[in-house]
This record gives structure tokens, C-alpha cells and sequence, in this order.
């Protein structure tokens, strides 16, 4: 069996690495050959931090890296699609491998449908009910043309299933990122990163944000600097800036409100020191689908900076909080977030660091 996994952005990383080391165990415990080719499209690439990330998963570097770099979503989608078309065509894999639903997500899976080639969608079912983030629209189509579709929580099999798809095209095996943030969760608390920015355990919270929603926006991004500034007084931020974030910033002339606060403002980090800090927090403030699953494990309290969320049983089970966009909602829920998880936390269904073996499983049967 020859499969073909694709990442685009820093996140599908982290979710492709269980993967790929499930498989060629699976494959080898049944006496059989899998052949695995990995394919970077480049439509989120840092040289040093993907560097970094490799080298911290353990993964082998891209077999192919097409180099599309960022662009607005039809200028991105279309070169994805063009060059990922020839890696199909030379190679002609056995299954098309995609997770998440970044654009190279979809691109990528149209090419395969159109070549008639068997699609995996890891992380399907995702639902925010929103179809003005273009997120929602790669997970919708990729799910319609996928062959086989994972899901990482029980919710998801009723989406789709509302959506048409096939039962028997649904398997319910559990989130593969958790299997990567188990796995490293030891060597990355072992870093100690946040005394490096002068933060003690338990003494800060954590910033993300990078959703073309909350920093597209001159306004918007200012109103939500401002309370992340009036939050910091309180609880210093430690804030990695995401490249989108840090070009809008500068664009919009906003550096200097972010001097009258206890925000600590640095460039991305690599993905242990990153689950370090997240770890040894007091709480994080993000709009990132990926922070509340990692958070929800962790057991750190987390707002959500959005009007919705993908991923419902971060806040169903685990630590998550929504908040909206509303910097005095934001507000209220920083000063509500010592009472707001009195409930038990409960570690989701599968999030158990073995979403890869099952998949690996259910693939090789």
C-alpha cells in the first residue's frame, strides 16, 4: 500500500506524526509494506520553525515540499491544486492522507476525488455552524468527497450524518494531536521554557491569536488589545506571535498600546517550549481550534475569544470557556475563570494517545 499524507500548516504536523509512525508499526506487526511519502504544500512554512518541529516529532522531512506559500484563498487553493496534481499523477498512491481543514486540506482532496484516488480525512465532522470562516467550507466539501472519515469526538458522526454521508464511511477512533501532546508532554515540562521570560509556574497566562476574524480588522484587533492589555495588569501575558498577528500590528500602528500593559510579546515558539508554557499557565486566552484541545488535556482553564467553536466538547468536558469577541465579555470571563470549571473535568472519549494505532488499524484491515 503506497499512501500519500499531505500537511500545509504547523498544526497538521502534529496530527500526521502519530500517523505515520502508527502505520509503518501496524504494517510491520502484520509482515506487510506500507509505503509512506509525505508531502509539505508550503502553504504555512517557517524555515527554522518547521525545522524545529521536525526535528522535535521525530518526523522524517517532507518528501516533497511544493513551496505555495500564502495568498489570498483562490490564489492559494489553485496552486496547491496544480502542484499537488502532479505529485498524484507521478506517484499514484493507494490512499490520499489529509487532516484538519486548512486550504491544502481541500485542494488537496479535490485533486485526489478528481483522480479517483481514496480519501482519509483525519479530524472530520468539525462543525462551527459558521460558513463565514473559510475553515467550516474545507471541512464541509472534504468530508463529502472523503472515503474515509476519523473523528475525534462523538458529536461529529451526527453532523455528518445530518450532512449525508454513509455510516459505514465513519469511524470514531479519537484525536490524534492528543497522541503527539502525550507522547512529548514529559520532555516538554522537562524545558522549564517560561523561566526563560522571566514567568514562575502558575504566575501568567498565555495569548494566541491569528484568526483572520479577530486581526484582519483595524477596530477589532485594537478593541481585543486593549482588553488583553487591561487583562495583563492583573496576570501578566506571555503572547507568541503568531506571523499574521505581528505583520497586522505593525500594519495597523498598534505596538504602543501593547507597552502600557504586562505583555510579554514573542516570536513564535517551537511546539514544546509552546506546550511548556501553555502547561505551567494560569490560564490562556486564544482563538485557537488546536489550544483547546491541548488545554482541555492539560487541565489549564481557557477563554475562547470566539462566538463559536468546532470543537464543543472542549467545553462540554473539558476547560474550555467561550467568551466572543466582546472585549467586556472577555473581560467578565478572565475575572469569572477561577469558578468557571467547579464542575469535574473529564478527559474526552479517546483522547487517550492511541486515535493513530486505531486508525492505523481500521486502514491496514
Amino acid at each position: 500500500m503506497k499512501i500519500v499524507h499531505v500537511v500545509g500548516a504547523r498544526p497538521n504536523l502534529m496530527k500526521v506524526a502519530p500517523l505515520i509512525e502508527a502505520l509503518a508499526k501496524e504494517a510491520e506487526s502484520r509482515g506487510r509494506h506500507v509505503e509512506q511519502l509525505l508531502v509539505h504544500t508550503g502553504q504555512h512554512y517557517t524555515p527554522e520553525l518547521s525545522k524545529l518541529l521536525f526535528d522535535e516529532l521525530g518526523l522524517p522531512k517532507p518528501d516533497i515540499n511544493l513551496n505555495v506559500g500564502s495568498g489570498s484563498h483562490g490564489a492559494q487553493t489553485g496552486r496547491v491544486m496544480i502542484a499537488f496534481e502532479e505529485v498524484l499523477r507521478d506517484n499514484r498512491p493507494d490512499r490520499m492522507l489529509v487532516v484538519g481543514d486548512v486550504n491544502s486540506t481541500i485542494a488537496c482532496a479535490l485533486d485526489a476525488a478528481k483522480l479517483g484516488i481514496p480519501i482519509v480525512h483525519v479530524e472530520a465532522g468539525l462543525r462551527s455552524f459558521d460558513r463565514s470562516m473559510p475553515e467550516e467550507i474545507n471541512r464541509i466539501l472534504t468530508d463529502q468527497i472523503s472515503d474515509w472519515l476519523f473523528t475525534t469526538e462523538e458529536g461529529a458522526r451526527d453532523n455528518l450524518l445530518r450532512e449525508g454521508i454513509d455510516d459505514k464511511r465513519i469511524h470514531f477512533v479519537g484525536n490524534v494531536m492528543i497522541d503527539t501532546l502525550l507522547k512529548h508532554r514529559d520532555a516538554a515540562l522537562a524545558r522549564r521554557t517560561q523561566e526563560r521570560f522571566g514567568l514562575s509556574a502558575g504566575k501568567y497566562g498565555v495569548v494566541t491569536l491569528h484568526r483572520p476574524s479577530n486581526v484582519d480588522d483595524a477596530c477589532g484587533l485594537k478593541s481585543l488589545i486593549a482588553v488583553l492589555v487591561r487583562v495583563s495588569q492583573q496576570l501578566p501575558l506571555l503572547w507568541p506571535l503568531h506571523p499574521r498577528t505581528k505583520y497586522q500590528i505593525e500594519q495597523f500602528g498598534l505596538q504602543s498600546l501593547l507597552s502600557k500593559g504586562c505583555v510579554k510579546l514573542v516570536d513564535s515558539l517551537g511546539y514544546l517550549d509552546f506546550i511548556c508554557c501553555t502547561a505551567n499557565a494560569r490560564m490562556v486566552l486564544t482563538d485557537s481550534g488546536g489550544v483547546q484541545e491541548e488545554t482541555t488535556i492539560l487541565g489549564v482553564p481557557c477563554i475562547t475569544m470566539r462566538e463559536n467553536t468546532e470543537r464543543p466538547v472542549t467545553v462540554s468536558q473539558g476547560t474550555n470557556m467561550l467568551s466572543g469577541t466582546n472585549p467586556e465579555a472577555i473581560w467578565r470571563a478572565f475575572n469569572d475563570h477561577p469558578h468557571m470549571h467547579s464542575a469535574e473535568r473529564r478527559v474526552p472519549r479517546y483522547w487517550d494517545g492511541k486515535a493513530a494505532e486505531r486508525i492505523a488499524r481500521i486502514l491496514l484491515d
